[in-house]
């Protein structure tokens, strides 16, 4: 997996990292990724999927004003970062063809609905399926001189396909410890 530390610290932008990177990287990043997330439930029940945790530090300043200070589950965690790497691949792919991203292309499946670790598995692997089926449809010469016009923080710097594309996988790393810590508070009553 790709180390983000430097992007976090301030010292290095999301385009420096994807500077080195080409399009077959992004398969195996996508891959690391999942594979990452599939191993840190590798030990949940379906009970695990709904736990609410205890997180003093909740502040979702995206949500709804309801839910702001509301403490993530499982499902909620996993459907919300596949939906943000999903939507990144989407993007990767339009500036891939040469075109400028207008707008959002997000969905997020509705977190109440994930209740077992079956849907939390399937919805990993269907977004690991997805993202390489986006990387499948870039043009055999994508154009990574087309950079995205907007920049979301700035440690993202002017990104182009590829940095698109690993802003995702810098999201989902942004949810690695989360998942670790509910599935720690979860399981630890059966160790």
């Amino acid at each position: 997996m790709l180390d983000f530390s430097a992007v976090t610290s301030g010292s290095q932008t999301l385009a420096d990292i994807a500077a080195g990177l080409t399009k077959t990287d992004l398969y195996q990043l996508t891959d690391e990724t999942i594979n990452v997330m599939q191993e840190i439930i590798t030990d949940t029940v379906d009970a695990d999927v709904t736990f609410v945790p205890l997180d003093p530090q909740a502040n979702d300043t995206f949500g709804n004003s309801e839910e702001a200070a509301l403490a993530w589950t499982l499902g909620h965690v996993v459907v919300h970062a596949t939906a943000s790497s999903e939507e990144a691949a989407a993007l990767a792919l339009v500036l891939a063809r040469g075109l400028q991203v207008e707008g959002r292309s997000r969905y997020e499946t509705p977190w109440e609905s994930v209740t077992s670790i079956a849907q939390v598995r399937q919805r990993l692997e269907e977004s690991r399926r997805m993202r390489k089926a986006m990387l499948d449809a870039w043009p055999d010469e994508p154009h990574l001189d087309t950079i995205m016009t907007y920049s979301f923080f700035p440690q993202a710097g002017e990104l182009n396909a590829i940095g698109r594309f690993i802003l995702g996988l810098y999201h989902d790393a942004s949810h690695l410890d989360q998942m670790r810590e509910i599935v720690h508070q979860a399981s630890a009553p059966r160790v």
